[in-house]
């Protein structure tokens, strides 16, 4: 098994929810005395959601290269970035690092892709839903997308920032994102992306209206299915 690092902290409830995955997945695939084979550096937010803000991108790339720079000291022949949103910078990482960065938005296209989807609906965090750096990486794997409107995409945004990052779950959260679920399935999306690793805290990805595809969720069994191949080249993964 090939070790993975794992840069989390964005939010540890996701952070924490990766590890569980990968620790699972891997003990299904090997047997129940097995486990992941990880090394992870779990980051305060707090500073990175301020570079954020102040759309000081820079210093929020040089954060995470340290991170993946001494992950790859401690072993790591590929790196999982938990968040989404960080793969604004995921060029300036990969190009910085000696290993290979796992994409979250190529693993997610390529399941779209094998079972037929080709308009998808997202929720995620604005940045992700309104930037280009998410949703080109989609649309290059011949992947349409379709996003809320502004006033719940804002809302969505609020959710994660104030509630789901730091672990509450409300109904008025799941509310919301069961009616835009609905909403995108009225413009024809054949499927919702939950483009967050918070996100499947707040919704049922087992009932409702389109099927969910949970990006978290695919990044963590695709990063096992890396970690079991040892004898494919490792920038397969990227």
């Amino acid at each position: 098994m090939r070790k993975l690092g794992v840069i989390g902290g964005r939010s540890w409830t996701s952070t924490g929810l990766y590890y569980q995955h990968l620790n699972r997945e891997v003990a299904q695939r090997l047997g129940a005395q097995h486990s992941a084979a990880l090394v992870m550096e779990s980051v305060d937010f707090a500073p990175i959601a301020a570079f954020q803000d102040a759309g000081d991108w820079e210093s929020v790339a040089r954060m995470l290269i340290g991170c993946g720079q001494r992950l790859s000291s401690a072993g790591a022949e590929a790196i999982l970035l938990a968040s989404n949103s960080m793969h604004k910078v995921y060029e300036r990482l990969q190009v910085a690092l000696d290993v290979p960065v796992i994409h979250i938005a190529d693993v997610t296209a390529r399941r779209l892709r094998a079972d037929g989807v080709t308009h998808a609906g997202m929720l995620g965090t604005r940045l992700t839903m309104r930037e280009a750096f998410f949703r080109e990486r989609l649309e290059g794997h011949g992947i349409s997308i379709a996003v809320p409107q502004d006033p719940a995409m804002r809302e969505i945004d609020r959710i994660i920032f104030a509630e789901l990052v730091r672990g509450q779950v409300t109904r008025s959260a799941q509310r919301l994102l069961k009616t835009e679920i609905n909403a995108l399935a009225q413009v024809k999306a054949q499927a919702v992306i939950l483009g967050c690793t918070e996100l499947a805290l707040a919704v049922d990805v087992r009932s409702n209206i389109l099927p969910i595809y949970d990006t978290r969720c695919l990044h963590a069994d695709a990063a096992v299915d890396w970690m079991m191949t040892e004898d494919e080249p490792a920038r397969a993964a990227a």
